[in-house]
Parts: C-alpha cells; structure tokens; sequence
C-alpha cells in the first residue's frame, strides 16, 4: 500500500496555471458588463463560457463592458469570464475571398480552415 502511494505522488505533477478572470454581473442586448477584470485592455477579447467571446470596450473602475461576438442568450449574470491577453483580431488574406465567416474570422462555410497570411 505505501508503495503504491509512493508511485502515485512520484508520478503527480501538479500543472496550475493562473487566469485572469471575471463574473458577469449584467447582460443585454449584445453587451456584458463585468466586474474583477481590473487590467483588462481596451479592444481585449474575453473569453465566456460555451467559447463565445467579446470585445472590452468599456472599461471603468470597477466594470468593464464588452460586446458579446456570439450568441449573447447563452451568457447570464454570475457566468465567469475569462481575459485571454489578445487584442481582437480578425485573419485577412486571398484565403478569405468568396468565404463566409464569423465576426472572429472562423470559417462558418464548411469548406475547412483559412490559412491566414496575417492577422
């Protein structure tokens, strides 16, 4: 038995990772307000729950406001939001022409991924 234990944390790595996050105290018409994200850049995507994402463009003392980028109606107070550290950015390039895509730039056409020549 102790041999077993002594494998088990011989093999136990602990991998913590620090995130910068929010809750979502309000949500309406497309935008979010949030409170916890003190550092938070304007132009900033945040990440939701169910991988819909915003864009901080209101950022307050002790709120920040964001336009939600997907479906708004999967998103309620008390939700955790998360700061991905990018500025929102959409890929461009030849590869886009005649695609149908979201507001992110992810492909929505099902003809596969766009390769990007820049972002």
């Amino acid at each position: 038995m102790i041999e077993t234990l002594k494998e088990g944390i011989a093999a136990f790595s602990a991998d913590a990772k620090a995130e910068k996050v929010g809750t979502v105290i309000e949500v309406g018409d497309g935008i979010a307000r949030m409170t916890g994200l003190a550092d938070c850049l304007s132009a900033e995507m945040l990440e939701f729950p169910g991988e819909v994402f915003g864009v901080a463009l209101n950022l307050e003392e002790e709120t920040v406001g964001a336009m939600i980028l997907g479906d708004a109606t999967t998103i309620k107070e008390g939700d955790t939001v998360k700061r991905t550290g990018k500025i929102l950015s959409v890929p461009v390039g030849d590869s886009l022409i005649g695609r149908v895509v979201d507001p992110l730039g992810r492909p929505l056409d099902g003809k596969g991924p766009i390769k990007a020549s820049a972002q």
